[in-house]
């Protein structure tokens, strides 16, 4: 039996790790099949799947994502990108990666945008200190 590739996305804080092997196309999020996530969540993660079918055909990879850290959207964010990156190390197909930076850069490239730091001194990172004029 072949060992699973591993492979993570990232998105702000939130961390997608995702085993990748040879199988049938059943697709788990944190141990539930994706099919039960909610219409939104399951839209985001079918993406890469579908821009795959197009390109190349049928998904033969069992793929199982474990998220961690951050909030709900950007651990699905980070599986969607988790999710293009392995389709695409498994393919190695240059048209796949066209097709998926035509559809949407940021599956498979990082989003860089992180929380501002807070400022010495002040409340919040763009909030500034009240001034008196009397």
């Amino acid at each position: 039996m072949e060992k699973p590739k591993i492979i993570s996305g990232k998105r702000k804080t939130a961390i997608a790790k995702l085993k990748i092997k040879p199988g049938s196309g059943t697709i788990t999020y944190n141990g539930l099949p994706y099919n039960e996530l909610n219409l939104f969540h399951k839209l985001a993660l079918s993406e890469p799947l579908r821009i795959f079918e197009k390109v190349i055909g049928k998904v033969n990879y069992d793929i199982s994502i474990k998220t961690s850290g951050g909030g709900k959207e950007a651990q699905i964010q980070a599986a969607r990108l988790a999710i293009a990156k392995a389709l695409l190390s498994e393919a190695g197909s240059e048209t796949l990666k066209k097709a998926f930076i035509t559809y949407d850069r940021n599956l498979l490239v990082q989003d860089s945008r992180r929380k501002e730091a807070r400022k010495p001194g002040d409340s919040k990172a763009r909030a500034k200190r009240q001034k008196s004029y009397r």
